[in-house]
């Protein structure tokens, strides 16, 4: 696939919050970003970068993912979704208060990617690249179903709805438990199609036996696709200690991350087959979901191990005391990276 040179590349800059109203003034502008560690409300307006709900554990304090591109940029609304985009990618985002709504779990998640779903197709981004999606009690039982699980149905469920891939091809992806705040769902989008990636160690997600739930997760393990600039971007979804498909190691938090790890470097290599990029666990952008915020040292301890005290993967890690999508899963590592190659044909 040959890569296209006339595209507004995209790029995401991990910066401090202070560094973010800078932004606005570069070539590459924010289309929207994720700010880590700085608690409140949603979005005040589309200049400000959305929050996530998760107490820092990192030494450097709050943090901010912004997705950048070249402008000009339109802003809209459709729906509950918020979205800005040039004329090649787009992020949005969407929230929902359950303290006012009067419906499941899974009818909100519905509700809430159908809103994806048709901003998608009114703005004419057809390609989902990467989601986010943060529950609030991510693991609690209600109504005699897992939370985790009833997201899961809800999100299935919609994107056969919209006639949209809910198996093979499906985004990357994580579903986060936040401590407080709505329930949110944040997206980036194209209109490049990306190479859905699996990773050999492990059932695909969207193949987990019933015992995980009513219908599967929506996710492939990463995706890899052209950002412009002769570059390809490898978005990692979040990745955990799970071979096939069962948790490993439970209750040792060493052990899981060495697990995580291991999967990291099988995406990698993984990605490396479907296109000529060579990307490096060393200098993978890292964002880290710790359960237990005392468990973060050791944590970071592996990752050292692994890859060097000094390399851009432990430096630039941004630490989250957050809650996983299994109640036995300890840590949760998503990442991204961008090098220079092209999609193979």
């Amino acid at each position: 696939m040959a890569v296209d040179t006339s595209a507004p590349s995209l790029t995401v800059k991990r910066l401090s919050p202070s560094e973010w109203s800078a932004l606005a003034t570069g070539a590459q502008v924010p289309l929207g970003g994720l700010v880590y560690g700085v608690q409140g409300g949603t979005q005040a307006h589309a200049d400000e970068p959305d929050a996530v709900q998760a107490t820092v554990l990192s030494p450097a304090g709050p943090m901010v993912d912004a997705w950048c591109s070249a402008g000009p940029l339109v802003s809209g609304r459709c729906g509950g979704v918020r979205w800005r985009h040039n004329s090649h990618w787009l992020y949005g985002a969407i929230e929902l208060d359950e303290a006012v709504e009067h419906e499941g779990l899974a009818e909100l998640a519905r509700r809430v990617y159908g809103d994806v779903f048709t901003t998608l197709e009114q703005t004419g981004f057809a390609h989902p690249l990467r989601l986010w999606n943060y529950l609030p009690g991510i693991n609690a039982d209600e109504g005699g179903m897992e939370r985790y699980r009833q997201f899961n149905s809800g999100r299935q469920v919609a994107f056969l709805d919209a006639g949209r891939s809910a198996f093979e091809g499906a985004p990357a992806a994580c579903a986060i438990g936040t401590r407080t705040g709505p329930f949110c769902v944040r997206f980036l989008a194209g209109r490049v199609p990306v190479v859905p990636i699996e990773n050999p160690r492990q059932v695909p997600a969207y193949h987990y036996p019933a015992d995980y739930g009513p219908r599967s997760p929506t996710f492939s393990r990463a995706a890899l696709f052209d950002a412009g600039a002769g570059r390809l971007a490898l978005l990692i979804s979040g990745t955990a200690s799970i071979v096939g498909h069962e948790s490993l190691h439970p209750g040792d938090v060493v052990a899981q991350t060495r697990e995580t790890v291991a999967n990291l470097q099988e995406v990698i290599a993984a990605a490396h087959a479907r296109g000529t990029a060579r990307f490096d666990l060393s200098a993978l952008e890292c964002t880290v979901y710790v359960r237990h915020a005392e468990h973060a040292p050791q944590i970071r301890a592996v990752l050292e191990a692994a890859v060097g005290a000094h390399a851009p993967a432990v430096q630039t890690a941004v630490y989250l005391e957050a809650d996983v999508c299994r109640a036995d899963l300890l840590v949760e590592i998503e990442a991204h990276a961008f090098a220079p190659g092209r999609v193979l044909d």
